[in-house]
């Protein structure tokens, strides 16, 4: 069974920072790139990272909106994919997902159920 589950989510004041971790299981890890997307409130998914599997070179890619901001890094042995979230700002509160898919194959395509990121003060 696939699962993918989101934590560390919570309330932080502006300035502050959070480790979003998406902990897998059910499929083959290393060979999948992830990416991380964000919704606020009343607005669309939006694409925050991702990163590619070791096959593909660990390659990274940010919006530009958090670039310089949020790191994403991934450990093939824990199968867990983390987001580094820091200089927070309130336009950053919403639900945080977790993607994982095959570049090769479009069915592999597994979504966690989100946490919730709330900037504040």
């Amino acid at each position: 069974q696939v699962q993918l589950v989101e934590s560390g989510g919570g309330l932080v004041q502006p300035g502050g920072s959070l480790k979003l971790s998406c902990t897998t299981s059910g499929f083959t890890f290393s060979t999948f790139a992830f990416r991380w997307y964000r919704q606020a409130p009343g607005k669309e998914r939006e694409w925050v990272a991702e990163i590619t599997s070791y096959g593909l070179g660990y390659i990274k890619n940010y919006a530009d909106s958090i670039k310089g901001r949020f790191t994403i890094s991934r450990d093939d042995v824990k199968n867990t994919v983390n987001l580094q979230l820091n200089s927070l700002k309130p336009e950053d509160t919403g639900v945080y997902f977790c993607n994982g898919f095959s570049f090769h194959d479009s069915r592999l395509n597994f979504w966690g159920q989100g946490t919730q990121v709330t900037v504040s003060s």
